[in-house]
This record gives C-alpha cells, sequence and structure tokens, in this order.
C-alpha cells in the first residue's frame, strides 16, 4: 500500500504529541514536528522517493535519523518507535491535543487525575464539572475545552482540502489506467474546492460498468468494501476518507457532473429555472417530457436553461445564477497572474531554507518579488533582537537585489499586533522595511469589542500594511476569533490596509464569504503562502482556490500588479 505524504506526517505529529505528553527531550519533539511540517509540504511522495532509493538527507530539514524513520513508516505502514510510547501513553491523548485549550500539561493531568482516555471521558467529566476542580484548569478553561471539543467533534469525518489532493490525484490516475475508461473526473466538494471534504464522488465514463468497478475495488489504498453493483461502488480507504465510484454512459455525464458536483443549493436553483421552462433537470439529462435534450456536456445543461457555464468554485448558490442572467459571472483569478508571494519565512527564525534558496525558488516560478517576512518575536529569540539585527538582514537585502536580476527581495516582517494594539517594534525599525505584514499570534480570547478595537488601533499605525491571517482561524482545530470582520474591513478600506489570504493548508484565511465580502466593499487583498520553505511556496495554489471561491478576480488581488505598481498601490494614504 502505498502511503501518502500526510500519513506519514501523521505518525511523526502523533509521536511528537505523546512524547511531549510525557514530558521528553524538547529539541527530539521539535525535529519530529519540523519533519511532519516539511513531509506535509513537499509535492513529492516521499513513499516514491524511497522506492527511487532517493537520499531524503538532501532535503532540507530531514536528518540521518528521521530519513530512516520514514523508510520503515514507508515499507511497513508504521514505526516501533510509536508504537513503543503508545504501550504507556495512550494514542488517544495525541487526538485530545487537537483541542483548543489543551496543551501536553493540561492533556497529562486529566489522564493521570481523571482517567480520561477519550473524547467521551472528557464529554463526560465535563459534564460532570470535574475538569474545572482540577488545578491550574477552572470554570473559563473548562468552558474553553468543551468549546473546543464541540468543534473538533463536528469536523471528525472532515478532511482538509490539501490532505485530499494527493489522494484524489492517486484515486484519478488508478482509474484511468483502465482500458475501460474513457473520462473520469472527482466530483462533489472537492472539485468545487472546499476547505474541508467530507468524502469522494468519482464519476467515469466506461462501456463495461462490471470490469471498472471491479477495478477500482481492487486500488491498494481501499482497506474496506462497503457497497457494489453493476455501475456503483462505495469503499473506505485506510486513511479514512469513503470514495463512490458511479460508471455512467456519455449521454448523461455532463448533468451527472454537475448534479454531483453540488451544491445541493445551486441545484435546487437550476431545477426552478428548469421547470419554469417545462423543463427537467437530474442526474440523467435535460429532459422534455421523455425526450433527453441534453446532459453529454455541464455547458449543455446550462444552456438549456439559457445560462453560460458557471465555474464549480462558484456553486453555492451565493448569487452566481443571477450573476450568470446578467452575463456577470467574474473572471476568476488564476495561479499565473500571480507576480510575488508576500509572506516568507527562512532560516532566521522558524523557516527551513536559507534566504538566498527562498528567493531563487521563487525565481523560478516567475515571481517578479517576494517578501521576507522572519517573525519579530522569533528574532528576538534567536538574535536577542534590536535594530541591529534587523538592520543586518536589510543589508544583506541589499547586496543581494544589486546582483538579483529578474527578481526583486522587498524588505518585511510578521509583527506581532499586542493586546493593546500597538505592534511589537517600534516605528523607528518598521520605517526601514517595504511592507509589513501585521498578525495576531496571542490573547485569542478577547471579547469581540476588545479584539475588534485591537485591530483597529494595530491598522491606525501608518507602517501597518497586511493584516495576516485576519481571523486566527485553524481548520478542524480553531474556530476564528470573536471580531466584526465587517467593521474591520471597513476599516481597512478607509486606511488603506489590506487583507490576506492565506494559502497555509490549516489556515485558508480569509474564507470565501469573508472573500467575497471585501470584494463587494471593493477591498483590495493578497494571496500569500506563509511558506517556511520551498516547498511551501506551492501552497500558492491553494490561496488561490480560496480566491476563487470568493469570487476573486485578478483586479482584487495586489500581488497581480507588477512591482512598480504594487508598491504605488501599497503606499498609506
Amino acid at each position: 500500500m502505498k502511503m501518502h505524504n500526510t500519513e506519514i506526517a501523521a505518525i511523526f505529529n502523533k509521536l511528537a504529541d505523546l512524547l511531549e505528553i510525557e514530558d521528553e527531550n524538547p529539541f527530539r519533539i521539535r525535529a519530529y514536528r519540523n519533519a511532519a511540517r516539511v513531509i506535509s509540504s513537499m509535492s513529492k511522495n516521499f513513499s516514491d522517493l524511497v522506492a527511487e532509493n532517493a537520499d531524503l538527507t538532501e532535503i532540507p530539514g530531514i536528518g540521518e535519523r528521521i530519513a530512516e524513520k520514514i523508510k520503515v513508516i514507508v515499507k511497513t505502514q508504521e514505526l516501533p518507535q510509536l508504537k513503543d510510547v503508545e504501550t504507556h501513553t495512550p494514542a488517544i491523548l495525541s487526538e485530545l491535543m487537537k483541542i483548543e485549550g489543551l496543551g501536553p500539561k493540561r492533556v497529562k493531568a486529566l489522564y493521570n487525575k481523571l482517567h480520561i482516555e477519550s473524547t467521551k471521558d472528557l464529554q463526560e467529566a465535563i459534564k460532570k464539572g470535574k475538569v474545572q476542580k482540577l488545578r491550574g484548569f477552572g470554570e473559563k478553561t473548562q468552558q474553553k475545552i468543551k468549546e473546543g471539543l464541540k468543534h473538533v467533534t463536528e469536523y471528525v469525518k472532515h478532511f482538509k482540502l490539501y490532505d485530499i489532493i494527493p489522494i484524489a490525484n492517486s484515486i484519478t490516475a488508478y482509474l484511468k489506467a483502465s482500458k475501460n475508461i474513457s473520462s473520469v473526473e472527482c466530483a462533489g466538494s472537492y472539485r468545487r474546492k472546499k476547505e474541508i471534504i467530507g468524502d469522494l464522488d468519482f464519476l467515469a465514463i466506461a462501456k463495461k460498468g462490471t470490469d471498472v468497478i471491479n477495478h477500482f475495488i481492487q486500488f491498494d489504498e481501499v482497506a474496506e468494501v462497503l457497497s457494489k453493483g453493476t455501475t456503483r461502488s462505495t469503499v473506505r480507504l485506510h486513511s479514512g476518507i469513503q470514495v463512490d465510484l458511479r460508471v455512467l454512459p456519455p449521454i448523461s455525464y455532463g448533468a451527472a457532473l454537475l448534479y454531483f458536483t453540488g451544491s445541493k443549493a445551486h441545484n435546487i436553483h437550476i431545477r426552478k429555472l428548469a421547470l419554469q421552462k417545462k423543463l427537467k433537470i437530474n442526474e440523467y439529462g435535460v429532459f422534455k417530457g421523455n425526450k433527453q435534450i441534453a446532459g453529454k456536456t455541464e455547458e449543455e445543461v446550462y444552456k438549456s436553461i439559457n445560462l453560460p457555464f458557471i465555474p464549480p468554485e462558484l456553486r453555492e448558490d451565493h448569487g452566481e445564477i443571477e450573476a450568470a442572467q446578467k452575463n456577470k459571472l467574474p473572471k476568476l483569478i488564476n495561479l499565473s497572474q500571480i507576480c510575488g508571494d508576500l509572506h516568507c519565512h527562512t532560516n532566521a527564525t522558524d523557516g527551513h531554507d536559507s534566504l538566498e534558496i527562498m528567493v531563487e525558488a521563487a525565481k523560478n516560478k516567475g515571481y517578479e518579488y517576494i517578501a521576507i517576512t522572519d517573525h519579530s518575536k522569533h528574532l528576538a529569540m534567536t538574535h536577542g533582537f534590536d535594530k541591529n539585527a534587523l538592520l543586518k538582514q536589510i543589508k544583506l537585502i541589499d547586496r543581494l537585489n544589486n546582483k538579483l536580476k529578474n527578481i526583486t527581495i522587498l524588505k518585511s516582517i510578521e509583527v506581532d499586533i499586542l493586546e493593546d494594539g500597538s505592534l511589537d517594534l517600534p516605528n523607528s525599525i518598521l520605517k526601514e522595511l517595504d511592507l509589513t505584514v501585521c498578525s495576531i499570534h496571542s490573547k485569542f480570547n478577547l471579547s469581540s469589542k476588545k479584539q475588534t478595537e485591537r485591530i483597529f488601533r494595530a491598522m491606525d499605525n501608518p507602517f501597518f500594511n497586511i493584516l495576516g491571517h485576519p481571523t486566527g482561524r485553524l481548520i478542524n482545530k480553531r474556530q476564528p476569533y470573536d471580531a466584526n470582520f465587517e467593521k474591520i474591513m471597513e476599516a481597512a478600506k478607509e486606511r488603506n490596509c489590506i487583507l490576506e489570504i492565506n494559502s497555509q493548508p490549516e489556515r485558508l484565511d480569509f474564507n470565501d464569504m469573508y472573500c467575497k465580502m471585501a470584494k463587494d466593499m471593493q477591498l483590495k487583498m493578497v494571496i500569500s503562502t506563509d511558506a517556511h520553505s520551498v516547498s511551501e511556496l506551492d501552497f500558492m495554489q491553494l490561496g488561490i482556490y480560496q480566491a476563487q471561491r470568493g469570487w476573486l478576480e485578478a483586479s482584487d488581488v495586489l500581488n497581480t500588479c507588477r512591482l512598480s505598481e504594487f508598491r504605488n498601490l501599497l503606499k498609506r494614504h
């Protein structure tokens, strides 16, 4: 069975969690977490690298010991060290650490004092008020854990888009290898590029459905066959995700693709328009009475009710049908239009690659500029931060810019927004930079009023440019902090500040609804990767998907502009 990078990374993360609960060597724990991050962000599959006998130590962040462990995982689907740790520290404790408000010390206390070994145990303990009675917890902490538990429980069967992409690609490649299949596509929320995916729905055109189904259930990642018919089968993969396959005749493929792509609300609206024309639309085609008049392609189906093709990313019944009727669908932004990345980290702080390597990789992507935004707080930790530390980096960037061709390094930094709304570096330092990315990394639980005012005060600083990962959410783990984002967007527009779409897989922050709200306000945004390594520069595509779902066009995103125009638009009024 071929393991995906996310599955390998999950093993290292679980090992790090359990060792942290056991209060083991922090350097070893950090090494496992770094390895997990490197593995999960790589576009090349580590299973393939191992099969090719590649030297894994050539990958930044992968040392000899980690490389050997990766080989063991790929070949055996497990790690003996993790199995050993699980004999004295239950694996479920790693799952508890995903709950907001629970770190290693608190998880250990819950296990030792209340014998909590599952989310069900935790729910019962909260219901009986036992958690708040533990030393170091209290009523507020118990409530926070309760809310975090509810959030995790709601999304326990959902997968992040980034984690699903290699799985969907693997299934697609496997199905296309069948001689019987002439066309195959993954529909559903995956095709609409939603942030989280519940299951996968594949549609295929083939003459012999039985042969295709038999081929499908022999896929080496299948853990269980849930159903098997002549034209449809449902399986569960080792990763836990459920996959449906439907085999269709060419005459119905377009109608089925539209139907199973969804969303449900979009489909209902489409069917209502069809009824007004005395037509019937379902997954088999478009019918006038008993006669099928369309259905081979989605374009045919839309044309039957006088609509142009609507991109899957827009199909949420959020006004896309009305826009299509008026011929006012947006011309969605695409990856080729991005001219630069404005949020990147190097090994000067918590990144994996040097400034020079990051810049070279950005240049190879055809970017005209890249902003280096090492964390101010991490610079302080690693360099005893003062003005001279940043000036040293600025001089290095200036020297490189004098040598570089076809790309410019923008001098920047990611600055913390403190609780009172001040930035954690003085203006005397910030004025030396080309731009700033200002982010909240602490005090997530302030009231909506205080959190909103905190961001207002930060944006009042004349050297504030971009609000990084604006809502602070972590998908499937942490909800957005409580703030009035409509007012924040209005304030940003007044001050000529910019909001970021953060492309990190666990963030994808802003969501699509906020992106559309910003577009309607004519508030400009940027799409950045928050990359901590060369491979993470590829996350830009995830940000593009998010922007597309939010109706954004190239003109709505500032880093589609050439450098000279971008510098101009960056200026505060």
